[in-house]
């Protein structure tokens, strides 16, 4: 059972916004180029934008030599259906090598119709594909407000993803974090700058077999 702070946390995801915010990007040169789009928790959200887990990976992947520039076009409140309009210029802009896609959490904390989200989902993993870039989909879970079925639903999409598309999965991006009150800034709401890291490791103990690969 998801822990209060939880519960807040993933209700702030949903309502805080900020569309205006420009994606963040690095103006070294490198070979290759990896595209994060997610909502608030890959936006930094109330912690300063180099602390944030997309950053902490910039930084990793500059210190094990992988030569990708990292582009964050993450925004706070987005949607699946948000993330499906504007993922067409990001590729075109971008031309990644490798799209972490952060969405969904959102979708599932307002009721939204999940056929809807999954294949808003599904047209963006497609859509990274058609260009030759690999997709790394991370996997949301929401507390049980709409009901068990709606709550399983959910969760099981990421997996079903995964498998129709073959595209690598982390089962639950929030692991290890959702629920401490000892990760959560002072709001008890969003992760602290220190549970950043651990965000990092959950994405990277998928990642880093796809950087091996490319």
């Amino acid at each position: 059972m998801f822990k209060k702070p939880f519960f807040i946390l993933c209700f702030m995801i949903c309502s805080c916004s900020n569309p205006s915010t420009p994606p963040q990007e690095t103006s070294l040169p490198y070979d290759m180029t990896l595209l994060v789009v997610g909502d608030s928790l890959s936006a930094a959200y109330g912690i300063a934008p180099e602390e944030g887990w997309v950053h902490l990976l910039e930084q990793r992947l500059q210190n094990k030599e992988y030569k990708y520039k990292v582009i964050n076009a993450s925004i706070s409140g987005d949607t699946t259906s948000g993330g499906r309009t504007r993922l067409p210029k990001a590729l075109q802009q971008y031309q990644p090598a490798i799209v972490i896609l952060e969405l969904g959490a959102n979708d599932g904390l307002r009721g939204l119709n999940l056929k809807a989200m999954r294949d808003n989902l599904a047209a963006m993993i497609k859509q990274s594909q058609q260009i030759g870039a690999k997709v790394l989909l991370l996997g949301m879970r929401i507390p049980p407000n709409y009901g068990k079925t709606y709550t399983a639903r959910f969760h099981q999409t990421y997996y079903d993803l995964a498998a129709a598309y073959h595209t690598p999965l982390v089962p639950f991006f929030l692991e290890g974090v959702a629920g401490d009150r000892a990760l959560v800034q002072n709001d008890g709401i969003h992760p602290t700058a220190v549970a950043q890291e651990r965000l990092l490791e959950n994405v990277w103990s998928v990642l880093e077999e796809i950087l091996t690969d490319n």
